[in-house]
């Protein structure tokens, strides 16, 4: 079964996901604005997922791991939770 593992900050509105994601691009330390901004318990740990198989993830948050590069910060994906920015770091 495919593995991957992901970071990711979780948000309540698109706009807000767009300006953590304005400050990314703008250099910002992913793990840091992780903390200050996701509504995820992951955020303790800077928005690291572990490692999880394909299919335990809904589906848009699925397909943006297990397809789209590596490393690179994905989003706004929409989901029931909210809106997510996603950096895969491993896929197997």
């Amino acid at each position: 079964m495919p593995k991957a593992c992901a970071y990711h900050i979780l948000v309540k509105t698109e706009k807000e996901c767009l300006a953590i994601k304005a400050k990314l691009n703008k250099g910002g330390d992913f793990n840091k604005l992780a903390k200050q901004h996701s509504t995820c318990p992951s955020k303790k740990r800077g928005g690291d997922l572990g490692e999880f198989n394909k299919g335990d993830m809904v589906k848009a948050f699925d397909d943006v791991v297990f397809k789209k590069p590596l490393y690179e910060v994905h989003g706004p994906v929409k989901t029931k939770f909210g809106y997510h920015l996603i950096k895969t770091v491993y896929r197997s």
